[in-house]
């Protein structure tokens, strides 16, 4: 059976009702993008859900934060389950749930309901999105490949720019009288395309050996006490601040401690027994990995936490309307976007220095975040500035990947993935509760931007230190 490299033709016959790779592509990397763009669009429209629902500061963290933790929590599950059932299964499954739970989103008549809904659309995302890639390393070959993975990044880096300025021009629009109800409900047409669709131009599934019991595959031990560590831990963190910080919040803070060292010992027994941990102590072996993991910790956590804060102010001391705050973040994210499709360019030896070196490019912007804070091209140009350091992000898990052996770069990169999407609800959890605590007590948002910014820059130096040892590589990659 012949595969040609053509980005048309890249899927085989036998996975392909009309062997169209081009319309292929494009289906799954649409579905990608949606699940990007839902990260960031909500951002700007958060002022205007605040004042409909009357949500407090801990709501709108969590309307953020609840779609990143199920996202993060069941991603490698995602990835495995595709393995079992088939991708193109989990993709349509996935892409259905993220409709449905997309429709709830635009619909939800409270804080609390819209926060449920925002869970169940993360976990959506978190059984789409690892079917993308995965369906490209099985459909595409060659310099084929090369151009998917190549659309695949422009995909990531244009769900950030998008979604800033989208939300805005959502908000504004005003469709039918919406308001911030149209960031989500955008999707619901747009998924019912794509599950029409995906039928008809994405390759069949092939029957998938098992070698291991379902819920070895799966780990459904790990998945279990994962996820109780994560919601333990940031639950107290967002809503700590309003409640006066009341007892159960450190009990529950103690408790996260001891559910993410059951986690620990599960992952050990796990792998002992033969099973598929979620983190597996073989990959951690890996060279790089480790430093890689604590790195890509720091970018993610900064980055979040700035677009979340920033819109806030933006929309507060300075007056901007939801437009306008997502037309002020598009220089920012262009330049991120920019550097995470361009940094392939440079020589090797200025990849690997690229990392610490965009890191402090970032701290030292966000020491400016508050004495710039007043707006204007001054304060653009600092934005732009953050956004080109923190696209070096990409470079993190290239490096990283290439000494993992290729049985074991599907778990790795879904650890790095995860740690990712953690990094950025804790950031959004600590500096948005910084944030609102500091506009709370000196009475204004550009106040607060000042200690926030400072926590920001203080954090991404720490990421840049450990970077280093990322740029002092020279191993060869694994074959």
């Amino acid at each position: 059976m012949t595969q040609t490299t053509d980005l048309r033709g890249t899927i085989p016959e036998r996975g392909s009702r009309n062997g169209s790779g081009g319309l292929a592509l494009a289906v799954i990397l649409l579905g990608q993008f949606m699940a990007i763009l839902d990260v960031n669009i909500v951002n700007v429209a958060l002022p205007t859900m605040r004042a409909d629902l009357r949500a407090s500061g801990a709501g709108l963290q969590l309307v953020v934060a609840g779609y990143v933790i199920s996202y993060a929590v069941l991603l490698i599950t995602g990835a495995r389950l595709g393995g079992i059932a088939g991708h193109r299964r989990l993709y349509q499954l996935g892409l259905a749930s993220f409709t449905l739970a997309s429709l709830a989103c635009g619909l939800a008549p409270s804080t609390g309901t819209l926060v449920v809904c925002r869970f169940l659309q993360g976990a959506g995302a978190a059984m789409l999105t690892p079917q993308v890639m995965s369906m490209i390393q099985r459909d595409f070959t060659g310099a084929a490949r090369g151009r998917a993975l190549g659309f695949y990044s422009a995909v990531i880096a244009g769900g950030i720019v998008v979604g800033q300025a989208a939300g805005g021009l959502l908000v504004a629009a005003d469709l039918f009288g919406t308001g911030w109800r149209t960031v989500f409900l955008v999707n619901v047409p747009i998924g019912a395309a794509l599950l029409l669709a995906g039928p008809r131009v994405l390759p069949r599934d092939e029957p998938a050996p098992r070698t291991r019991p379902l819920r070895a595959e799966l780990d459904l031990p790990g998945v279990l006490t994962l996820a109780p560590a994560v919601l333990l831990l940031v639950v107290p963190l967002i809503m700590g601040h309003e409640l006066g910080w009341p007892l159960w919040g450190w009990a529950s803070l103690g408790a996260s401690a001891a559910f993410a060292a059951a986690f620990v010992a599960v992952e050990r027994r796990v792998a002992a027994a033969g099973g598929r941990p979620l983190v597996s102590p073989r990959v951690l072996r890996a060279p790089l990995l480790v430093p890689a993991c604590v790195a890509i910790v720091f970018g993610p956590a900064t980055w979040s936490s700035f677009l979340f804060t920033t819109t806030l102010h933006l929309q507060g001391d300075l007056r901007m309307s939801p437009l306008e705050s997502g037309l002020a973040f598009v220089p920012c994210v262009t330049a991120f976007g920019l550097v995470g499709l361009n940094w392939q360019r440079l020589p090797a030896r200025w990849q690997r220095r690229a990392v610490p070196a965009g890191f402090a490019v970032a701290g030292a912007g966000y020491l400016f975040v508050g004495p710039l804070a007043g707006g204007g091209l001054a304060y653009e140009a600092l934005t732009a500035a953050i956004g080109f350091g923190l696209g070096v992000m990409p470079i993190i898990m290239t490096t990283a990947l290439r000494h993992v052996s290729p049985g074991d770069a599907a778990d790795a990169s879904g650890l790095l993935l995860t740690l990712m999407q953690l990094a950025q609800v804790i950031g959004i959890a600590t500096a948005g509760t910084l944030f609102l605590s500091l506009a709370e007590s000196g009475g204004s948002t550009r106040h607060a931007e000042y200690g926030t910014g400072w926590a920001l820059a203080g954090t991404v130096l720490l990421g840049a230190v450990c970077a280093l040892s990322l740029a002092r590589d020279r191993a060869p990659a694994r074959p």
